[in-house]
């Protein structure tokens, strides 16, 4: 749809919201909800439920329709039963409200005739009074720097992500995950059926949005085939497009029908699309915040070898293998290198080379400072990834205090020359290990640092980082 951009901004910082359909007590999602959480989120604007049979709800002057409301929102929810949306469309249009977000189902993804009538109703209706709507059957905007957070993470944190999905329930996740990683998100919709307004021109919105960074997309089918790959080719020299395709399989892409009433399309074509526009795929929930990760933290790579350090012997050898299959280089130091190691490693109990299994670098960050600055120093490493080991019985480990913050001060200080990771293996059952390990990544991600479970998503996160740089110039 046509539309300039800044005319979208309603939808991301309204002053007024009306939210059309809200029950008079009894909680329930919807209208309800909606309200509780704008409340919850400390919504700084006015908040106006709409219920012809209430004059008040949690403390707010209720109002039986759009037309008695004092003014005229920026911001319409609409959250009444599929058949009575069309007529609030009507009103809307009538009163001159033109952001509106349809909240509610029941339209073309439940595959039935009236459905798919009601669908049409909406786009003409929208078409005729000029409307700009986000949905239905959707979760809508999401802001945290405007507290327009009624899903996801509550209040949420601004940051440098944006987040485009057809899925209410996957955009929610995406931003819960990065903000427990401490990773904020500018701007986010759920767009559901997209009847009107479609992922591709919140893409154009976001593509020239300066304050997002890295564009988090999930889709399940696409109309545009021709509109996305021009964006795609105008948006990722400049930022990248992280794309999470749902639909891959004829399950999926059943499914994906009875979701949104979308069609999934060829896998092909879509393999095709990535290698020439440069959007980076993913194809699972960690892959992408993996990649959104790298992306948002981290500098550019000059090269695809790695420099790992800390593990042991055994694990050194399967980090070996598994950055080599994911496509990064581990490159024997230089001879000026192996020397100051084999100055300094010991040698009982570790290995001097790349990788570097050196139990000094666990406990002494000066020491790993030393390290980190050796590997930075060397041409053919391009990236560093950092493993921690968590503490505990099991090791002969002496009782000192934790060296997280101080490893995490001896990357800033030597500037973040190069990407730099660490892993923290928290996996295997033992519950109060995985707590300790969610703990300790989230340390290193709230500093700026990724950190995560396994070498492979370290690893995986670090090819998409140096394919895009390559892509774009920047290694």
């Amino acid at each position: 749809m046509e539309t300039p951009h800044n005319d979208f901004m309603p939808f991301f910082k309204p002053k007024h919201i009306a939210i059309v359909g809200v029950a008079r007590s009894e909680f329930r999602f919807g209208g309800m909800s909606f309200l509780q959480k704008y409340l919850e989120a400390g919504f700084p604007g006015k908040l106006y439920p709409i219920n012809p049979k209430a004059s008040e709800i949690l403390g707010l002057p209720a109002y039986p329709n759009l037309a008695s409301l004092p003014e005229v929102p920026d911001l319409a929810v609409v959250c009444v039963a599929a058949a009575h949306v069309p007529a609030v469309l009507e009103e809307c249009g009538r009163i001159g409200l033109r952001h509106i977000h349809i909240l509610t189902s029941g339209f073309n993804e439940v595959g039935t005739e009236e459905g798919r009538r009601l669908e049409r109703q909406v786009a003409s209706i929208a078409k005729e009074k000029g409307l700009l709507i986000i949905g239905p059957n959707c979760m809508g905007p999401y802001c945290p720097a405007s507290h327009l957070t009624a899903w996801g993470a509550i209040p949420g944190a601004s940051g440098p992500l944006g987040i485009i999905s057809q899925s209410g329930s996957i955009t929610q996740r995406l931003t819960e995950y990065a903000y427990s990683l401490g990773i904020g998100t500018e701007k986010a919709v759920s767009i559901g059926n997209a009847t009107v307004l479609n992922s591709l021109d919140f893409l154009e919105f976001m593509g020239e949005d300066e304050n997002i960074k890295v564009i988090a997309v999930y889709l399940e089918g696409l109309q545009e085939g021709g509109r996305f790959f021009d964006l795609a080719r105008r948006i990722v020299p400049r930022k990248p497009i992280v794309l999470w395709k749902g639909g891959q399989t004829e399950v999926g892409a059943r499914t994906a029908a009875s979701h949104t009433g979308g069609m999934a399309g060829s896998q092909a074509i879509w393999e095709a699309v990535f290698r020439q526009t440069g959007v980076t795929p993913v194809s699972s929930l960690d892959e992408w915040m993996d990649a959104v990760m790298a992306f948002a933290l981290l500098p550019r790579p000059r090269g695809r070898g790695v420099f790992i350090i800390g593990g042991g012997g055994g694990i050194s050898v399967v980090y070996s293998d598994t950055c080599i299959l994911e496509g990064l280089d581990v490159p024997a130091p230089s001879p000026a290198a192996m020397e100051r190691l084999l100055q300094t490693v010991p040698q009982s109990g570790s290995i001097a080379g790349n990788p570097l299994d050196d139990w000094q670098t666990l406990v002494d960050a000066s020491y790993f400072g030393n390290i980190l600055e050796l590997a930075y120093g060397e041409p053919q490493v391009g990236m560093v990834i950092v493993d921690r080991l968590i503490f505990r019985k099991a090791f002969h480990i002496p009782d000192i205090p934790d060296p997280t913050p101080q490893t995490i001060e001896q990357v800033k200080q030597k500037g973040h020359l190069k990407p730099t990771v660490f892993t923290v293996d928290s996996e295997g059952g033992d519950s109060d290990l995985a707590l300790a390990g969610t703990n300790l990544r989230a340390q290193f991600c709230r500093a700026g640092l990724p950190a995560y479970p396994s070498v492979k998503r370290a690893a995986r996160a670090l090819m998409h980082l140096y394919r895009y740089s390559s892509r774009s110039g920047r290694s």
